[in-house]
């Protein structure tokens, strides 16, 4: 008899947060604005709360926006998801969620601006970048580039234009500093894993 190949676990933090975004954009479609009120990342002031950097990478300005990033969840998501574990999954994603609002946060302070902050492209960022050092030479097709670009490359170009469209003020509207801290995010849980890995593997070797 010959057994059959264990199918690949699914990628079930990855769905259960793309089922919350849905249901999110759904609340908001029946009251946008007290949802919004509550919800989005509200710089520091009479509208924030504690809980909103959390709640606003589960709010969208529209659906374009909802599918942008119900894509990218999709994408870097389910093939993270099999190989690190739903529970690290979690820990980075929400990781770079939070990495996200702080920018944001930082960034609405020094510059006084006064609007609300939503959507999950700081975490979708933060799993990119790990998507693109566990898979670098995966390649990604890229609207409006004909050609798929290797995972590393596409990391850091985009990395690179989000930096400059953020200090030249370019395409206001668009937080890409927050994009920027859930790269940071990304990359600060690479790193404890690294020193976790580098420290189990140091106890193992003393045993």
């Amino acid at each position: 008899m010959t057994s059959e190949p264990a199918s690949p676990p699914k990628p079930i933090f990855t769905y259960g947060v793309i089922a919350l975004c849905v249901v999110a954009f759904l609340f908001q479609t029946q009251d946008n604005a007290r949802t919004m009120q509550l919800g989005a990342l509200w710089p520091l002031g009479e509208y924030f709360r504690l809980w909103q950097p959390l709640t606003y990478a589960f709010l969208h300005g529209g659906l374009s926006h909802l599918g942008f990033n119900l894509f990218g969840l999709h994408l870097c998501g389910s093939a993270l998801e099999p190989v690190i574990g739903s529970r690290r999954l979690a820990f980075l994603y929400f990781m770079s969620v939070l990495a996200a609002a702080l920018a944001q946060l930082l960034v609405l302070s020094f510059s006084g601006g006064l609007y609300p902050t939503v959507g999950a492209s700081g975490g979708v960022f933060g799993l990119l970048l790990v998507f693109a050092l566990l898979f670098p030479e995966r390649r990604l097709m890229v609207f409006p580039l004909p050609i798929p670009i290797k995972a590393w490359l596409f990391v850091t170009l985009y990395a690179g234009v989000e930096l400059f469209l953020g200090v030249t003020g370019t395409l206001e509207g668009i937080a890409h500093f927050a994009h920027l801290g859930g790269l940071a995010g990304g990359g600060l849980t690479w790193v404890i894993w690294r020193a976790e890995f580098a420290r189990r593997q140091a106890m193992s070797g003393s045993m």
